[in-house]
């Protein structure tokens, strides 16, 4: 997948802990199964497929 097709996903405190592919992603999409620790700095990329999650929930509680 070339930058230009890179895809950005929206998540929120529900969809942690992250980890891409997501469920539900097709056959063809799926690569090993790799945790992204989206909440702590805002955003993380899937250093598989160049995904990149944006997360636009409250800040996890405890860590």
């Amino acid at each position: 997948m070339s930058a230009d097709q890179a895809r950005e996903v929206e998540v929120t405190q529900q969809d942690l802990p992250l980890h891409c592919p997501l469920p539900g992603a097709p056959l063809w999409a799926r690569h090993p199964r790799v945790f992204l620790d989206v909440a702590q700095e805002g955003h993380a990329l899937c250093p598989y497929c160049g995904t990149r999650y944006l997360y636009k929930g409250a800040p996890p509680k405890g860590h």
